[in-house]
């Protein structure tokens, strides 16, 4: 069954953040997302401009209306406004019995502001927390909850013991804010896990906070335990800030679509491979390898590292023109095809596949005669720390041929070098259009 979530938070006009970001965030990821208004705000990139605070009684009927007919398996909450509206969202919790509830406390404004009166708090506090599966305060809204500063870790780690002495299941503090790498620390009553991301340079992260609570919701509505829902968190939203949109005049919001598609592509682009590895297999093309054998790569769309990158782990084989595989593509099977394919999707980033095959001078004359562009490098040319480091020559020889091409080439070669075999390298959008031109070639 679908998992159904329902998303208790004011609404952004703009669109970034508040249910919004919420019921897009959990309908890309294959939930079903419900909602209970409680603010409306005029609301940009640049700022908050107005709030209108819907009734506490309505916050509850909406909540009653969504739960007697379709039912929640879990639940988060964003925007509570007034001490009122925490009480009747509480009350209702309480009615309905949800035990997947995620506490998204939003408290204080990114200018510091306090968006909640001191009786909003205390009810926060006494009302809510209590019932919360998991909070996700960040690092200000972490030091309101505990009353003390925190300068780095350790005051992360002290005030989640005293939000979790509050009631909370379990906390979750964002890290965001503090300078360093993007540290988040997750505490279960009992262990501390501590989740680390190199920072993301964007200054788009409107809905950062509601993105990552809307993620935890959905995966605790699919059964997972707290750790795990924040493990998939963390990972979503560091992509979507990665992919954020330059959207308006301030900070524009992050790009829930991007994760979500690219993990459903991650299908599409081993399947496709297969189906390319069949051509090379029915044309007999494996008199075109080289001595090292051959691979053909696939990246995601925006790939970022070899981790994104699809290839056959141990290579084709060839069998005189025969060809057999090893095993079935997998994402970061080949360090050098992947090398290939991310620095031509800096230029390019439509150029997502790769193969390699043999240099033979009457190849290159068939390339030219098909029509296929050429561009080559020389490894004599190549610095010597390029040299020293592992898996970094691909990667220069590519750029060296890029970044002064007046059009992409289907194929990059060069002719050797000590130790280093003759290589012809065919790129292309996909893997049927680098088999294509490779059949060329034969």
């Amino acid at each position: 069954m679908i998992p159904r979530v329902l998303t208790v938070a004011g609404s952004d006009s703009g669109g970034g953040a508040g249910i919004q970001a919420d019921l897009k965030t959990i309908t890309l990821l294959g939930g079903y997302g419900m909602s209970a208004v409680t603010a409306l705000t005029a609301q940009n990139t640049r700022g908050v401009k107005g709030i209108f605070e819907i009734p506490a009684e309505f916050v509850a009927r909406q909540m009653d209306a969504v739960i007697s007919d379709i039912g929640v398996d879990a639940m988060k909450t964003g925007m509570l406004s007034s001490p009122s509206i925490i009480r009747a969202v509480s009350g209702k919790i309480r009615q309905w019995k949800i035990s997947r509830v995620v506490v998204d406390p939003v408290m204080v404004a990114k200018g510091g502001a306090r968006l909640l009166s001191p009786e909003g708090e205390e009810a926060l506090k006494k009302e809510l927390i209590p019932l919360a599966r998991i909070i996700t305060p960040n690092i200000a809204e972490a030091e309101v909850l505990a009353g003390r500063k925190i300068r780095g870790p350790e005051g992360m780690r002290r005030a989640a013991r005293q939000i979790h002495r509050m009631g909370a299941g379990n906390v979750l503090v964002k890290g965001g804010h503090l300078p360093g790498e993007a540290l988040d620390i997750f505490f279960d009553g009992q262990n501390f896990l501590e989740f680390s991301r190199p920072r993301v340079p964007s200054p788009h992260t409107h809905g950062t906070g509601c993105t990552l609570s809307a993620v935890i919701a959905l995966e605790l509505a699919r059964g997972r335990t707290p750790r795990e829902a924040v493990e998939k968190a963390k990972a979503f939203i560091t992509s979507a800030i990665q992919f954020s949109f330059p959207l308006g005049k301030g900070i524009g919001p992050v790009n829930s679509y991007t994760p979500a598609v690219r993990d459903g592509e991650r299908y599409r682009v081993l399947q496709s491979l297969k189906k390319a590895f069949r051509q090379v297999q029915e044309n007999k093309l494996g008199h075109l390898f080289p001595e090292v054998q051959s691979n053909l790569g696939y990246g995601l769309p925006m790939a970022q590292g070899p981790e994104d990158v699809a290839a056959f782990p141990g290579r084709f084989v060839r069998l005189g023109k025969e060809v057999a595989r090893v095993s079935d593509p997998e994402f970061g099977a080949s360090q050098h095809i992947a090398e290939i394919i991310l620095t031509a999707m800096r230029y390019h980033p439509e150029m997502r596949s790769a193969m390699n095959v043999r240099l033979e001078e009457r190849i290159l004359a068939r390339a030219r005669k098909a029509g296929l562009s050429l561009g080559h490098f020389s490894r004599g040319n190549e610095p010597a720390r390029v040299k020293r480091r592992e898996g970094s020559s691909l990667s220069w020889g590519v750029d060296q041929v890029l970044r002064k091409a007046r059009k992409f080439p289907d194929i990059i070669f060069d002719r050797g070098d000590v130790g280093k075999e003759p290589m012809i390298r065919v790129l292309g959008r996909d893997p049927a259009e680098v088999v294509g031109k490779i059949l060329r070639l034969a």
